[in-house]
């Protein structure tokens, strides 16, 4: 009697750590897609990919002269650098703002990411989409020009950016970004090309996983304004000690999105390509959400 009351107990046993382990693998079918692109920035482009609430992340992004100065101007090195610090915090993990410095133009800017859907494991929903939004402002000193200075509705741009990325498999990841920005002042020491403010572009970003920790990456950002270039870009990124580094070749010297859409892109990418580099950084303040 006592064996059989103990096989019961044994067997009852059983099938509630079975039954626990399928209740769990019902619950984990729908976990979203982590590490579609290494981190929020890839290359120049704001990605899907999400904080976790009350984390933040720094990044410092450089671009320096055209590559053709050859080694007299050291590939570009000596023609100095645009450098952006940027500071993006969670408020949820869905939300999160952002501030950042751009040192040409001396531009200061806002941005937002709001995380609409996350593309799941199960494939129940096959894309992710995000949305980004901003506006920043051109600090620069016109005191010198013989006109009068822009006043600040003409130092004053704006862009928004809709974000679609799927996570292809564990190596191969895309992101298509349709883009506008608004840019009024002509005396900006940019090159804007054209006449018009509105400007607008189809923005795409690949990363292909070589290592655990690096990946290729390539961005394009073909204009659709007809008489603009098209911004070309093709990196390298690199996971290291919790930063992520990302060294690239660009056709583009701006660093925000409103300059990257407004022109100065390269007439000539093979001609026009500079040296980058962003340095990624995340701190997490806050608990991990729950997977």
């Amino acid at each position: 009697m006592k064996r059989i009351i103990l096989s019961l107990l044994v067997l009852l046993v059983s099938i509630s750590t079975l039954y626990a382990q399928l209740e769990r693998k019902l619950v984990n079918e729908n976990l979203p897609v982590e590490l579609t692109f290494h981190a929020p920035r890839h290359i120049n482009l704001l990605t899907v990919e999400p904080l976790d609430r009350k984390s933040m992340h720094f990044a410092i992004m450089h671009t320096f002269g055209p590559l053709d100065g050859g080694v007299e101007n050291l590939f570009g090195l000596d023609n100095g650098a645009n450098i952006q610090f940027s500071f993006e915090f969670a408020l949820s993990d869905k939300v999160s703002l952002g501030v950042a410095r751009a040192s040409m133009d001396k531009f200061y800017h806002v941005f937002g990411r709001y995380h609409i859907l996350e593309q799941t494991q199960n494939d129940k929903m096959p894309i992710s989409v995000s949305f980004a939004g901003g506006a920043g402002v051109n600090s620069s000193n016109y005191d010198n020009l013989p006109e009068a200075p822009p006043n600040f509705a003409e130092r004053s741009s704006y862009f928004g950016q809709l974000m679609l990325a799927r996570r292809f498999s564990p190596k191969l990841s895309i992101q298509l970004s349709p883009m506008f920005s608004y840019f009024v002042d002509p005396r900006s020491v940019y090159q804007i090309e054209g006449d018009q403010n509105f400007y607008f572009a189809l923005g795409m970003s690949g990363k292909f996983k070589v290592t655990d920790r690096s990946s290729l990456t390539l961005q394009w950002i073909p204009n659709l304004n007809s008489d603009l270039s098209n911004n070309i870009g093709i990196g390298w990124d690199i996971e290291a000690g919790g930063h992520v580094f990302q060294m690239y070749f660009v056709t583009s010297q701006a660093l925000n999105e409103q300059y990257l859409l407004a022109g100065g892109n390269g007439s000539n990418p093979g001609e026009e390509f500079r040296l980058g580099f962003n340095v990624n950084r995340i701190f997490a303040t806050g608990r991990k959400k729950a997977k």
